[in-house]
């Protein structure tokens, strides 16, 4: 009888993983850095549309409304800014850079958009400029309160769109 070669362990080094554990681990400073400039465009913006409708219109739903279009034009503008020059980092250009910025936008924001645009930030706002006397503070209460849903939702997305390979883990600096 012969006797069994011992067990080889493996090559460490040789062990490849799956995307969703090499994929790095994001602090809060990369989603201000990331979020930041699109927050204060669209606030600006919720605070304008919002407090220029509120001068004829009183009613909370409409001012709710115009406000919620404000910020995201502003929001987007900004936000489309970003993620297409990510793609031109990485070398797309034209077309393909445009079609995979609308990508990344739908893949990252849609299902919270959704959510946020037709029901929690309506209701938020509403809510808010309901109870808070003064429009400024009610506006700006009821989109902190609907970001704090949005952004748990966004933040996942935006992850998964890197452990699905959508978008690389580390885009090249510009």
């Amino acid at each position: 009888m012969s006797a069994a070669a011992p067990p080889v362990a493996p090559d460490v080094a040789a062990v490849v993983l799956p995307a969703a554990i090499t994929t790095p681990r994001r602090g809060i400073r990369f989603w201000i850095r990331r979020y930041l400039l699109a927050e204060i465009i669209g606030t600006a913006t919720l605070l304008l549309l919002g407090l220029l409708v509120l001068q004829s219109i009183t009613h909370p739903v409409a001012v709710a409304i115009a406000a919620i279009i404000g910020e995201s034009l502003g929001f987007y503008a900004v936000l489309a800014t970003i993620v297409l020059l990510e793609q031109r980092r990485l070398g797309r250009r034209g077309v393909r850079a445009l079609s995979l910025t609308l990508v990344l936008l739908v893949a990252e924001f849609g299902a919270a958009e959704l959510v946020d645009s037709f029901v929690v930030r309506p209701a938020a706002i509403s809510l808010c400029v309901w109870l808070i006397p003064d429009p400024f503070w009610g506006l700006l209460a009821g989109k902190i309160l609907a970001d704090l849903v949005f952004y748990a939702m966004a933040a996942t997305s935006f992850v998964l769109t890197t452990k699905t390979r959508l978008r690389p883990a580390h885009p090249k600096e510009a």
